[in-house]
């Protein structure tokens, strides 16, 4: 009797692109949620302008390189990079600002690589690292927590949206009245004055940890995270090896000089350090896929990241670690490989 067998791999998952997608979104609403409460709803208008803009360019660059668009569309990785460029802006980003990132993010570092499953780095670190260096002012814009005991007017609902809108704030009224330094920023730019981590501590915007909202911000992406762990949607090894690297980096240097230092928490509950090692490092396609590998990449970011904060420029660095390490996700996956039994190891191990 014959029997029939298909071709290779013959192992196969109920998962589907789209349902990952989806899922990853569902992990990530219950911090959108958050965010608007402590910081207004700009995230919730930023997400928006993101999504359509990402959506509309995805159809046109599918129907200029004569792919289906209904197939394509449908499998929600546009909208994913949006809401993680929307998660990494400001309250107050212009309309345009977040438009432009969205843009680029899916024509240039998605479409023009060839679409999903070919591009070399994460779309959404893109989009932002074009904004934060071409539109450093519009990318300042940064609301202080929404907290009964800070002395600060926030911004309404509709001030929020005439803003982004229009450009255009009440009479009498300008954005540096409105707008805050971020922890990450203070510490930066503080420590250049000669003060000390304790002094800068004092301001009423820092909590515990990190910032205040923020850090119970981050707590609920990473339990969004662990929700993603849990259903197998990502793997514990880049997480991990990125935390536990930013971690070790910040305690030692914590405990030679705490006054120029922040301790480790601090760096974890601040920033987009949380958001990164669960939802950015983690990305199948730009990191590294096996799993010494995945320990490899989530190291390197979070190592990258702590010499960011520490000596670099900008006050978070995450953005950057993530796409250096993404150009070197392929030499990492060429020196990790497993031996395929039967076979000679190839050349270099």
């Amino acid at each position: 009797m014959m029997l029939a067998s298909g071709s290779a791999p013959h192992w196969r998952t109920r998962e589907t692109v789209a349902s990952m997608m989806r899922q990853v979104i569902y992990a990530l609403l219950p911090a959108i949620v958050l965010y608007s409460i402590f910081f207004g709803i700009g995230i919730i208008i930023n997400c928006l302008i993101a999504t359509a803009v990402a959506v509309g360019t995805e159809i046109v660059a599918l129907l200029l390189r004569r792919r289906p668009v209904e197939l394509f569309i449908k499998d929600n990785s546009a909208i994913v990079t949006a809401i993680l460029l929307a998660f990494c802006l400001p309250s107050l980003t212009p309309w345009w600002v977040t438009a432009t990132g969205s843009f680029f993010a899916i024509a240039v570092a998605k479409h023009l690589y060839g679409g999903l499953g070919f591009n070399v780095f994460n779309p959404a670190m893109v989009g932002y690292v074009v904004l934060i260096v071409s539109f450093p002012e519009e990318m300042s814009h940064w609301t202080a927590p929404n907290v009964g005991d800070i002395d600060y007017q926030a911004p309404t609902a509709l001030m929020t949206l005439q803003y982004v809108l229009t450009g255009a704030l009440p009479d009498g009224m300008t954005i540096d009245a409105i707008t805050r330094a971020t922890p990450l920023n203070s510490i930066k730019m503080e420590l250049g004055l000669m003060r000390t981590v304790d002094e800068i501590r004092t301001n009423s915007s820092f909590g515990e940890f990190g910032g205040r909202g923020w850090e119970v911000i981050n707590a609920v992406v990473a339990l969004g995270g662990f929700w993603l762990l849990y259903r197998g949607i990502i793997r514990w090894h880049t997480p991990v090896a990125m935390i536990g690297t930013l971690f070790a980096l910040a305690f030692l240097a914590s405990i030679m000089d705490s006054s120029i230092h922040p301790g480790p928490f601090f760096h974890l509950f601040s920033g987009g350090t949380l958001l990164c090692a669960f939802f950015i490092a983690t990305d199948p396609v730009s990191g590294a896929t096996t799993d010494a590998g995945k320990l490899i990449f989530g190291a390197g970011v979070g190592a990258l990241t702590f010499i960011f904060r520490t000596w670099g420029i900008y006050p978070d660095g995450v953005s950057f670690s993530v796409l250096l390490m993404n150009m070197a996700a392929p030499l990492i996956d060429r020196y990790t490989r497993p031996r395929v039994y039967g076979r000679n190891p190839p050349p270099g191990h």
